[in-house]
């Protein structure tokens, strides 16, 4: 048994896409996901690490937000890769840290590790759930990319 060599932690621990469904508590996350075409992205072998919005998270935007996201599959995109990190990063390995860390999505985000972790205005409600493919921090409010100024179409 080739699994059982990989430890059960291993064994049993799903996709990243697979672990956020099995949770149960990011529905509007997964809807995201399939909407903005990135299913295979994050099934792909990574790894990533996501911070990923809970459902309470997306019911917190401004009303109409989330149905005009899926509405626009680019900047649906942009919002979600906005959320991923390349790499495996644990809450331990932010601990005590400030830093910029660089998304999938080109634009950085401010990781503060003083106080348990806080990404942009977004606090880390549950950390470090393990997928086989990287590592899912649940967040509390959705990070939303700042507007690029240069990027502005009329």
């Amino acid at each position: 048994m080739v699994a059982g060599l990989l430890g059960p932690s291993v064994a049993r621990a799903g996709d990243i896409v697979d672990t956020a469904v099995s949770a149960g508590s990011f529905t509007t996350l997964v809807t995201a996901v399939k909407a903005a075409g990135l299913v295979n992205t994050l099934k792909g072998k990574g790894p990533f690490t996501v911070f990923a919005p809970n459902d309470a998270a997306f019911a917190k935007l401004p009303p109409g937000t989330v149905e005009s996201l899926l509405k626009n599959k680019a900047k649906l995109a942009a919002v979600l890769k906005y959320h991923v990190v390349p790499g495996r990063v644990k809450a331990a390995d932010l601990a005590g840290k400030s830093l910029k860390v660089a998304t999938v999505q080109g634009q950085p985000i401010s990781v503060d590790g003083s106080l348990g972790v806080r990404v942009n205005d977004a606090h880390v409600i549950q950390p470090d759930i393990e997928a086989s493919n990287g590592v899912i921090h649940v967040i509390d409010t959705v990070l939303l990319p700042p507007a690029r100024a240069k990027k502005m179409h009329h």
